[in-house]
């Protein structure tokens, strides 16, 4: 879900902000990544990943940021490769890159002394980050933010009621806007690696050890909330928390989402 850069909506906090360091971590591609590191004077660090066509200064992930450090904990927000400043080409799915993408911020984070305490995801980076425990499993905690469990669906809004015979002849499908601008191409590679991601199967390999936390909106426009019911039967060590009224992008119930987030981690922090 694209999302307007933007400030923080929520009220600002009474203590200063805390320094913002911009950083680049170099990814398994050989390509730059660009994140920026609110430090906090605590070595504990929270990674946040934005959704899809978004970016680290979505107002989601600014907003999560001003929370956290509020509570004294560092915070890293940066650009999955191909978007926001970071290098690379933007592809349509991409988890698995994506996932990797993350390992090398939290490989970075690690070997300058930081201690991950938990990485969050909106959206597409909710669905990374429960792709990311299944195969790393080297973070105690992570947060799904109306992630889609079931990623078969939601395609036909983008690409049209006729999208698998489209791509199978032309190979790929420019998506536009109102105004014919391509905004992104979808290849058949890059949708049958959307296809292939298997929520069910990732849930089912997250340990036990990982305590995970999936927040939905009741009234999510994008991707609906049972989605959020299917991470938790499967998820072995889960919480769930419904924000009733939510949108996908929790417009007007970003101090709730900010405090479960928050609660959740500070409460687990031991």
């Amino acid at each position: 879900m694209s999302e307007p850069p933007s400030s923080s909506s929520q009220d600002a906090p009474d203590c200063p902000s805390p320094a913002q360091q911009r950083v680049l971590v170099t990814n398994t591609h050989g390509e730059n990544l660009v994140g920026l590191l609110h430090h906090t004077g605590s070595n504990k660090v929270v990674v946040l990943c934005h959704g899809f066509t978004a970016s680290k200064d979505s107002s989601i992930i600014v907003d999560l940021a001003a929370a956290l450090t509020s509570q004294e904990i560092s915070v890293f927000r940066f650009d999955f490769s191909g978007n926001g400043e970071s290098e690379g080409e933007f592809q349509y799915g991409n988890y698995r890159k994506e996932a990797d993408d993350l390992h090398s911020v939290v490989s970075y984070l690690n070997q300058e002394k930081y201690d991950v305490a938990a990485i969050v995801g909106h959206s597409k980076g909710g669905d990374v980050v429960v792709l990311y425990a299944s195969i790393y499993d080297d973070v105690p905690m992570v947060v799904n933010l109306s992630g889609r469990f079931y990623l078969e669906k939601g395609i036909e809004e983008r690409l049209g009621k006729e999208f698998m015979d489209r791509i199978n002849k032309e190979g790929y499908i420019d998506v536009t806007n109102k105004s014919g601008k391509v905004l992104y191409r979808v290849t058949k590679e890059s949708l049958t690696e959307r296809l292939n991601t298997d929520m069910h199967a990732a849930s089912l390999s997250i340990s036990k050890e990982c305590r995970f936390f999936t927040v939905h909106g009741s009234a999510d426009e994008v991707i609906p909330v049972e989605d959020a019911y299917e991470f938790a039967k499967l998820i072995p060590n889960h919480k769930l928390h419904v924000i009733e009224g939510a949108n996908h992008c929790y417009t007007a119930h970003r101090n709730e989402l900010s405090a479960a987030v928050v609660e959740f981690i500070t409460s687990n922090k031991a």
